[in-house]
């Protein structure tokens, strides 16, 4: 077969080169900097607009060849029977694997099994065969009933082979530690005790990985990739010098270490975000005088990024990180039920969550190329960029004293919150989209079914002798969902939600974009927009105000309808009563006579949407 390079359907043209379409932008921007085409990550990792081919380069070990990801289901029903009927229903219907979440985890979303005591264990693995094939992953709470020693005797006491089950015992103190912003006791006090139990486990013949470097705290709580990876490893370290010191030979103690990372719609820094962690632990590998070995990795589809208003939309997420996180080289994949931000999902979303992975696996083949982005040119500088940068981080935080050092200094909750903030303000300002929630609302839109509404999360109980601030989770839209959260209340109390009236000047040409806009900016908060069709006259213009039944007015035309137009309006409305009044666009030359004639805000792309709703419901209900 010839290489890529030779087309002879191409012979008759000539090569397209970098430098050829540089010069072809280069008109387009007419002496504007190309600067302004490269986009940054929150890490400030820049991001080319195109990329010559990576040459040189080869598949990065992971997965075997051409071997499909495990398809693992979230368990994480708080009654132990309805959860083994979640398990045994996924096991028979297209899941590899089942994953348990116990209450009070940092998974748990504020549900998981209720306990993890002998008992429980025993009916939530009822009729659960160990030996034939399904994979486990537990993942025990921190302090709380040992799940991990109880589900290992069990299997014993059921005359199993532990060689033969394939369990993930997924112990990860820090992780939970991170989450919970609190520790019983240091690390230094908690290693020995650690690495015992996991010798103790080793020594029964368990195969594991039995240590789990959770890194999801640092994405649920807003951090970056950089900041994920970073953590990841120094996790992983922390692990590994505890197993160590108690007496594991190293490679056994690397072996029994696996990772975990959130998975986006990000979908080419996910990809690369994957692949980097391989390298990073294969660096690590090699510093200890190790022959890099592959690590499993899991992927758990991102808890952030869910939305509870227009759901369905999360499964289009969910569908980008899980093919992501394949083409990235997940072992093992978790998807978030659409409906999770809202309650303990129902079957139809479990089953959603399922098929996703089923569909993507088994009718689009992603598992056949091992590593296909090797030799992509953006990808592969992408994952060399988080490499450089997650181990300048992950240096820092060794220097601090590993991960526990680190948290007790706030150091990595202090990088994590900053780049939080930013994430915060693009999101208001909705240079970040989330569909169905920032943007393209749908006021009327049904809601969706859950078996019990989500729970308030508590907090842990026990005494803390070490305490430093918390990496709380977080969810992106959460800032619009609670003024969406605000109409439905006073549609529920006054029979209507708060009203924008938008003035819609001239011709339908004239105001259809600004008014799409304007509708789709305040009813992302809730604030319904009754619209107008080619108002023109003061007499029309607040007639059209007061029969709207809004105090709250928003002129939307073109900039050349304004500055006609536009004063006389503004007039009007304040003269029919408008409590306030919006246009939408920049003001330019005329925001002085504007603001005079009564327009008290301009709204536009880029504009802090979440302040300008937040302000608009304080006018709203102003008595």
């Amino acid at each position: 077969m010839k290489p890529t390079d030779d087309l002879p359907l191409a012979a008759d043209f000539a090569p397209a080169t970098y430098d050829d379409w540089r010069k072809l932008v280069d008109g387009v921007l007419k002496g504007a900097s190309f600067e302004k085409l490269v986009s940054k990550t929150y890490d400030g990792l820049p991001i080319e607009p195109i990329y010559r081919r990576a040459r040189g380069t080869f598949p990065i070990a992971g997965r075997p060849l051409a071997s499909p990801w495990q398809i693992m289901q979230r368990i994480d029903h708080p009654d132990p029977a309805a959860a083994n009927a979640q398990a045994i229903h996924d096991l028979e219907n297209g899941a590899s694997g089942i994953e348990i979440e116990f209450a009070g985890g940092p998974g748990a979303r504020g549900f998981g099994v209720a306990d993890a005591t002998s008992d429980a264990l025993n009916r939530l693995f009822d009729g659960v065969l160990f030996d034939a094939g399904p994979s486990i992953a537990l993942n025990p709470v921190l302090g709380r009933h040992n799940a991990g020693e109880h589900l290992a005797a069990l299997i014993e006491g059921r005359g199993v082979d532990p060689a033969r089950v394939d369990l993930r015992f997924n112990y990860q103190a820090l992780s939970t530690i991170a989450v919970r912003g609190s520790a019983a006791s240091p690390w230094g006090e908690m290693e020995q005790p650690f690495a015992s139990m996991v010798a103790g486990l080793m020594a029964r013949s368990f195969k594991g990985p039995f240590v789990l470097a959770d890194a999801r705290a640092v994405h649920d709580a807003g951090g970056s990739e950089v900041q994920e990876l970073a953590f990841a490893l120094a996790l992983a370290i922390a692990y590994l010098r505890a197993l160590e010191a108690g007496g594991i030979a190293l490679d056994a103690a690397a072996a029994a270490i696996s990772f975990r990372l959130s998975a986006d719609a990000d979908q080419f820094l996910t990809i690369a975000k994957f692949r980097a962690l391989r390298l990073l632990w294969a660096r690590v590998e090699q510093a200890c005088g190790l022959a890099p070995k592959p690590a499993f990795i899991a992927a758990e589809t991102a808890w952030r990024m869910l939305t509870q208003r227009d759901p369905y939309v999360n499964m289009l997420r969910a569908t980008m990180a899980v093919f992501a996180a394949a083409l990235g080289g997940a072992n093992s994949i978790t998807v978030l039920p659409h409906t999770l931000a809202l309650g303990l999902p129902d079957p139809f979303a479990r089953r959603l969550a399922r098929n996703t992975q089923l569909v993507l696996l088994e009718e689009s083949n992603l598992a056949k190329v091992s590593d296909p982005a090797a030799g992509s040119g953006a990808i592969e500088t992408l994952t060399r960029q988080l490499c450089a940068a997650a181990w300048q981080l992950f240096q820092e935080i060794e220097t601090a004293g590993g991960a526990f050092g680190a948290l007790e200094q706030n150091l990595i909750q202090r990088k994590v919150a900053a780049t939080r903030a930013a994430r915060e303000t693009n999101i208001a300002r909705r240079k970040q989209v989330l569909t169905g929630a920032s943007e393209f609302p749908n006021l009327a839109e049904d809601q969706a079914a859950v078996l019990e509404p989500k729970p308030v999360e508590l907090a842990p109980h026990g005494e803390a002798k070490v305490r430093f601030d918390a990496l709380p989770s977080m969810r992106l839209a959460m800032p619009f969902e609670r003024l969406r959260d605000r109409s439905d209340e006073i549609l529920k109390s006054t029979g209507a939600r708060p009203k924008v009236f938008l003035a819609n000047l001239g011709a339908p040409a004239d105001f259809t974009a600004r008014a799409r806009f304007a509708r789709s900016l305040f009813e992302t908060g809730g604030i319904e927009a009754v619209t107008s069709e080619g108002l023109t006259d003061p007499a029309t213009i607040s007639a059209a105000f007061k029969a709207s039944g809004a105090i709250l007015a928003c002129l939307c035309s073109s900039d050349k309808v304004y500055a006609g137009q536009a004063v006389t309006a503004a007039k009007a409305l304040q003269a029919a009563g408008a409590r306030h009044i919006y246009l939408a666009g920049r003001g330019g030359e005329l925001e002085a006579s504007l603001r005079a004639a009564g327009v008290n805000d301009f709204v536009f792309a880029g504009s802090d949407a979440l302040t300008i709703l937040q302000d608009a419901y304080l006018r709203a209900e102003q008595t």
